[in-house]
Formats: C-alpha cells, structure tokens, sequence
C-alpha cells in the first residue's frame, strides 16, 4: 500500500466528498492556534461505503465544521482549529489496520476517530489500546469487543443481546409463534443471531427456518420463496444495507409480507425509504433507536445536517456517531488533549447526549436501552420499549 502524504490525503478527500475534509478555522483566535489533528479511515469506496457514508463521515464533517465556526475545538478553555485527516480506506481491512498504524504511530496524529463496522473497529480496537488512543466507537455491534475488555475503547451502540432481547420481548407480547431468519455470515450477522437463539428460549416463539448468507450475495429469492412457504408470523434479519434493501424488494416481488418483517442495518437509512417508495418501506422494522423528536438537541442536529449535507441522517447510527462526538467535545474541554484523562473522563460519567444519556460499564453502554424502530407515514419510529418510543407500534406490517 502507498502512503499518500497528509495533503494528497486531504486534496483526495475534499474529491471524494465534494467538500473540504478539512475543516477550515473561521475566526482569528482559531487561526492563531495550532490545530488539533485528528485522524481516521473511512469508506469512500467498496461494499461498506453506504454504511460509512450515511451513518459516519458526513457527521465527522459537520462537527469539524461547526467546532471551527465557534472558533475551534474547545481545549481546556483554548479554542483550537480542527484539522480532519480522513483516508479512504477502499473497505479493505488490511488498509485499515495500516492507515491507523500510521496515524497513531508515525504521524502521531493528537486524536483518532472510528472506522465504519464491527469487523473494521475488531480489527482495530487492540491497536488504539496499545497506542492509548480512546476509541468511540459508532457502528461496532459485538459482544466480543465487549469481552476483549480493551480500557481505551467504547462501543456507543447498543449491544446484540440488548437489541435482540427488545426485538423478541415486542414479538412476544404481539402473539408471535413463529419466525423465520436469515443472517449475513460475518461478525455482526453471527453475534446477533447467537443473540436471537437466546432470546428466544422460553419466549413461547419457533424459528421455522433459518439462513445465513455470504457478504456481497446478489440473489435472495430462493431462500425467501422457501421461507414464505412456512407462513411466518415474523421475518428476521440481520443484514448489510444492500442486502437489507434486496431481501425488502424481492420479498415484495414474491408477495412475502409477514406481520412483522424487521431487517437491519440500513432500514433506519433515509435511503431505504426513497428506494422501497412509494409505500413499500410502510410498516418494516429495524434497529434503531432515535429520530428529530427524541430530544432538543436532536432536533437541532437534525437540521443542520441536513442544512450541511442536503439529506437526513439515518434514525440509528448518525444519532450514535453524533453523540460519540458530543462526549469527545465534553472530555477535551475539561481535560485537555491528554488521552489517558480523556479516557477516564469518558468511563468515569455519564453523558447527556442527543440519543439519550450515556454510560459505560467497561466498554459497553449500558445507559441506553435496546430498541425496535418501524417506518411510519414517511419516519423511522422507536416503537419499542414503551418508555421510550417516540410512536405507538404498529402490530400488522401492511402489504408491499
């Protein structure tokens, strides 16, 4: 792999976005300052870009933005511009693991920002340790970062079992007996799969048929067609955004449409929407756990956005990826640029954040619940638990 320099990074960048990667420092006191470096790889190209390119660089941009427009990042009472270092990693791990060597070894860039996905973020969350680099991790759902018990990394999502264990208490307590399920065959697919068996014991539910599939698959109809004979009441899975939106459009061309059809990632994605219209994204279920009505602030952070970025974030990871920055921003202004302080004032509090309040027991957050959300009339609804839904559930997905 070649090793651009850091203004080839920056030039590709801006090429790649359509806008500066770098964020410009707006005001004198800004411009005075030397910058905080921050670096990180993200998908610009290959399978992963949808995910990374909703859920996580545009909001990286539009934080940098706005810190520099207050003059800077706010360091212990220093206004600092933010200077991003973004690389496209072309979703490929090898150049991911190189590309965070190299900004936190070589360059020793002053902070770090998460790759997009589980496997990236497994693949790179024992380097940031070993650095001491903290790592808030937006878009990793794995029980296994849990377990490697890394002190400088933070996973922000909700984790499989909390997740799946609100899927499977709202199916119970909607009269479900049967379900179907079909699962990407990697990390995430894997784990929440496992989560799903669990959950289901004892739950009065049957899984009639289950399926895994390999990541890149162009043809889902045949396990489709087979699940539809079984009649089930609801259909589960854990699935890529593209593969989420093929098992969405071939169900509908194969007149599948259980009670409950709930498929993830990307079915929180305003682009899951737009490609089921005009009312086939009506009813479908996925991960998600916030939208514009869930706080103040996430009505502010909606709107700017999409005043920024002419288009919505998506209702799951934009809202988790946008709170990771919120808690980074709170840490460097008490306790500086420091690393090690940045890292015990993230495990040590907890954190209001636009998604709901934030704690961690190790690196898990444990402060937020697990989360059903389902389109309703044009938005992405938290339907389940009770407590926290921004919608009333409906219990009978309309057809396609």
């Amino acid at each position: 792999m070649s090793h651009p320099t850091r203004r080839t990074v920056i030039q590709g960048s801006a090429a790649a976005l359509g806008t500066l990667a770098v964020a410009p420092p707006l005001l004198a006191q800004a411009a005075q300052a030397a910058p905080v470096r921050i670096g990180y790889s993200m998908s610009r190209t290959g399978p992963w870009t949808v995910g990374a390119q909703t859920s996580q660089e545009p909001n990286y941009i539009l934080w940098a933005e706005q810190q520099n427009a207050a003059g800077g990042l706010n360091v212990q009472g220093v206004r600092r511009p933010i200077e991003l270092i973004g690389v496209d990693d072309r979703s490929d791990m090898e150049t991911v693991i190189r590309t965070y060597e190299r900004l936190m070894g070589s360059e020793r860039v002053d902070l770090v920002l998460p790759p997009w996905g589980s496997s990236a973020n497994f693949a790179v969350a024992p380097l940031a340790n070993r650095h001491g680099y903290p790592f808030l991790a937006p878009t990793a759902l794995s029980r296994r970062l849990v377990e490697l018990r890394l002190p400088f990394f933070f996973l922000m999502l909700q984790q499989p079992a909390p997740m799946v264990g609100a899927l499977v208490d709202m199916l119970r307590a909607n009269g479900v007996r049967s379900l179907t399920c079909i699962y990407v065959d990697d990390l995430f697919g894997l784990e929440n799969f496992a989560a799903l068996r669990v959950a289901l014991q004892g739950s009065g539910i049957e899984m009639v048929e289950h399926r895994s599939y390999p990541l890149g698959v162009r043809d889902l109809a045949p396990v489709l067609r087979s699940m539809k004979a079984r009649n089930p009441d609801a259909f589960v899975g854990f699935t890529y955004p593209p593969d989420t939106v093929l098992a969405s459009r071939q169900s509908r061309e194969i007149a599948f449409n259980p009670r409950f059809f709930y498929a993830s990632v990307g079915t929180a994605f305003p682009m899951f929407r737009e490609v089921m219209t005009p009312t086939g994204a009506e009813g479908v279920m996925g991960m998600g756990s916030w939208n514009r009505r869930t706080s103040p602030g996430a009505q502010a952070y909606f709107d700017a956005h999409v005043a920024r970025h002419n288009r919505e974030p998506d209702r799951w990871a934009s809202g988790h990826t946008w709170a990771s920055l919120e808690i980074l921003s709170a840490a460097v202004a008490r306790v500086g640029l420091d690393r090690r302080a940045i890292r015990d004032f993230v495990a040590g509090n907890t954190h209001r954040t636009i998604v709901g309040n934030i704690r961690f027991s190790g690196s898990e957050n444990v402060g937020t619940p697990g989360t059903v959300g389902q389109w309703q009339r044009g938005e992405f609804e938290v339907v389940w638990p009770r407590a926290v839904a921004t919608a009333a559930l409906n219990p009978n997905k309309p057809a396609w």
